[in-house]
């Protein structure tokens, strides 16, 4: 978002548009335009583009995949999340979910501090309510929220131990 607010900082200044002409311009309201220069309210491509074309510019997103900066053992538990991810639909969530409970109890009596302790109340909640969705984007998930949520995972045992040798067969 920062970037966002950044390009439209920059070709205001560079075409001399006060917020209030970018508004007459486009229509819309100068206080909106005031909040995404300020970063208060999250500035979308699309409505960047829309902005950006009435000063006479573009905006260009280079779309490019690039691999996550993850150490050897935030690898391993990539992995191992991901093939139990596989594994996971609301039927195999059910079949786990005393498992997965039991694992919660003695994970929390033997975690202290945050964000651990905030992220297994979550993990509780996403397997409490059935929510398949959430549990697929933290088991294969790459961003620092999903890499943190698996450092204090309720999935032991979900895997057998072949399963485990299979998928952890190729990391360095």
């Amino acid at each position: 978002m920062e970037q966002r607010t950044q390009i439209l900082r920059t070709v205001m200044e560079e075409t001399g548009t006060s917020q209030s002409g970018l508004s007459r311009l486009t229509g819309v309201h100068q206080p909106s335009i005031s909040q995404f220069l300020s970063g208060k309210v999250d500035l979308s491509d699309e409505k960047l583009d829309r902005l950006l074309s009435s000063m006479g510019y573009r905006l260009e997103v280079t779309w490019r995949p690039v691999r996550p900066d993850l150490n050897r053992s935030e690898t391993r538990s990539w992995k191992l999340h991901r093939q139990i991810s596989s594994k996971l639909d609301s039927s195999s969530l059910q079949e786990w979910k005393p498992r997965l409970r039991k694992n919660l109890k003695q994970l929390k009596s033997q975690t202290q501090g945050e964000p651990h302790m905030r992220n297994l109340r979550r993990w509780g909640q996403m397997i409490e309510t059935g929510d398949v969705p959430n549990l697929h984007r933290v088991l294969t998930g790459l961003d620092r929220d999903s890499v943190e949520m698996r450092e204090v995972t309720p999935m032991q045992g979900i895997l057998s131990q072949e399963e485990r040798s299979e998928t952890l067969e190729f990391v360095r």
